[in-house]
């Protein structure tokens, strides 16, 4: 049988590289977009869609069915809608049977140029036991793809498709050189993930917009069990 590939996509920008289809994909945004769609779902939220500009989500609007829209750009809530991507907007209270339609600045951008992918999934912390549970059941070649900020690198991102890969690279996977390199930053970060992600610039970018309790919550392990999952233009609860 031929030997599972887990690879790491540092980048949206590297996504042309890859032949998505060939994966099962697994998107990263831990500030915070994939963490808050984890959270949503975990809520009861009955669907949140994913899009990629902010007109496709105030389009939604229009369609009059109740839909909670919720926009971010470089960090802050566009105005005019009714949140953006802090996942303390994603409560059981404000989202339960509820569809969000959502638009970030880089996890809904890596979501898009990854939808011919076998699979899509949402990985963040939060849910991370529970997602490399499932990928551990799962015969097909892994893709992580780390939405970056802006198309660039980013560290929070790589070192959670590091802890990922600590979780899955004894299940027989071949690991590509991001792979292994986004593993032995996690060798570093382990032992204080919260003090290690201290040193991110989108950690600073989000203090300075004084969101800094969002930031914490995002580093919280295996708060949630739902993995999300793209079904046509939705993320819905994956069924175990």
């Amino acid at each position: 049988m031929e030997t599972k590939s887990l690879e790491v996509c540092l980048t949206p920008a590297l996504l042309p590289l890859y032949k998505v289809e060939e994966y099962i994909v697994v998107i990263i945004d831990i500030f915070r977009a994939t963490s808050s769609i984890c959270y949503g779902i975990e809520n009861g939220a009955e669907a949140i869609i994913p899009v990629s500009q902010v007109e496709e989500c105030a389009a939604y609007r229009e369609k009059g069915l109740g839909y909670l829209l919720a926009a971010e750009r470089n960090g802050e809530v566009v105005a005019g809608f009714d949140f953006g991507n802090s996942p303390f907007a994603y409560t059981t209270d404000k989202v339960a049977g509820k569809t969000v339609v959502l638009t970030t600045t880089n996890g809904t951008h890596a979501l898009h140029l990854s939808r011919s992918a076998r699979r899509v999934v949402i990985g963040s912390f939060l849910n991370l036991t529970a997602l490399c549970n499932w990928l551990k059941t799962q015969q097909d070649n892994v893709l992580l793809v780390c939405a970056g900020w802006k198309n660039n690198f980013n560290l929070e991102d790589t070192l959670f498709a590091g802890a990922v890969i600590e979780q899955l690279k004894n299940e027989g996977y071949k690991l590509d050189d991001p792979a292994i390199a986004a593993n032995d930053l996690f060798q570093l970060g382990k032992a204080d993930i919260r003090q290690y992600l201290k040193k991110t610039s989108h950690g600073e970018r989000l203090k300075k917009l004084g969101i800094e309790k969002d930031i914490a919550f995002c580093e919280q392990i295996d708060l949630t069990t739902a993995i999300p999952v793209l079904k046509g233009e939705k993320l819905v609860k994956l069924s175990v």
